[in-house]
């Protein structure tokens, strides 16, 4: 069953056409990984489903609710932890819930109980009336995701979840997103530059550049569509002509000094790859990954995004509203 549904969505700002009429269909409880480079569009498309951007044309349901003619509606059902702190660090854990509760006009029979429960999933109840500053960069983002839920969206926009957490904060964070997912049947959209992360937790992935939607599929089908191993050779003048014509080399890359090489069954061919390439410096295989289907679409690094991204959703959008679009 869909929860979310986008037709020929579109967003132009003045000559500048953001996203280009995009179709996407989303299940209920399915972590969906929404990637792409910076300038691709996929700030855009997130502030139109969240309805803090107007769309140029096309539609979009949320649990049924069109997001242009029913936006209040539609943000009955949606959640969003940001990038960026948005806590309140003088009110405790509790209180931080609570100002939310009443936001969302959570009834006062129910806002207690609901509370409890958020607490308990993200192992807060120990600490949820200390004051947040006093909290860990962990513990702020577990309660954010706890509020970000604590109205029962049926869709949770996730913007860099685990952007800045060391590796076991960042596992334990994944777990409370599992345990979030399973119990409430959420449906997750994330961004996220950990590809490892979109790899591993995501259902599906849309990798979205200049506005469009270039691939859509579950990340081992991405992968395995690379078509094999990666081989690469670091070596003065590689034969990239010749390496690209042997019958088990799906793609070459030649960045300097260093070719890589797509092919099936590495172990059984390398010997031969490698005499075809003088004065062979190093050799390296791995498995593909994520990232390499990345660069193949777009041509970049998603690693190297981070440093130049000009803010997170917040930012981005403010900066959208700011020029009336």
């Amino acid at each position: 069953m869909s929860i979310i549904e986008i037709r020929s969505l579109a967003k132009t700002f003045g000559k500048i056409q953001a996203v280009r009429g995009i179709d996407l269909t989303i299940s209920r409880g399915e972590i969906f990984g929404l990637l792409g480079p910076n300038g691709a569009g996929k700030t855009t498309t997130i502030g139109m489903l969240c309805t803090i951007i107007r769309p140029t044309s096309g539609s979009g349901l949320i649990a049924g609710f069109d997001i242009a003619k029913h936006p209040t509606q539609v943000r009955q059902k949606v959640g969003i932890v940001f990038q960026d702190p948005t806590l309140d660090t003088i009110l405790t854990g509790r209180e931080n819930l609570q100002l939310h509760a009443r936001l969302y006009g959570i009834p006062r029979r129910e806002r207690k109980a609901w509370i409890e429960e958020m607490l308990a999933l993200v192992d807060l109840r120990d600490r949820a009336d200390d004051l947040t500053k006093t909290y860990s960069g962990g513990m702020r983002r577990r309660l954010e995701l706890a509020r970000g839920l604590l109205h029962r969206p049926a869709v949770l926009f996730l913007d860099e979840p685990t952007l800045g957490l060391d590796p076991q904060t960042r596992a334990r964070t994944w777990e409370y997103i599992r345990k979030m997912v399973q119990k409430e049947e959420t449906t997750v959209v994330l961004t996220t530059h950990y590809m490892e992360e979109a790899q591993a937790m995501c259902d599906r992935i849309g990798i979205i550049d200049a506005g469009k939607i270039i691939a859509l599929d579950t990340p081992d089908n991405m992968v395995d569509a690379l078509g094999g191993d990666i081989v690469a050779v670091r070596a003065p003048a590689p034969p990239v002509e010749a390496l690209g014509a042997l019958p088990y080399v799906s793609a070459v890359q030649c960045a300097g000094e260093t070719v890589e090489i797509t092919m099936k069954s590495a172990p059984l061919h390398l010997a031969e790859v490698l005499s075809l390439i003088p004065d062979v410096a190093s050799v390296e295989m791995r498995k593909p990954t994520l990232n390499d289907v990345f660069i193949k679409l777009t041509g970049r690094d998603i690693r190297n995004e981070t440093a130049e991204n000009g803010g997170g959703w917040v930012e981005t959008i403010a900066r959208h509203r700011q020029k009336g679009t």
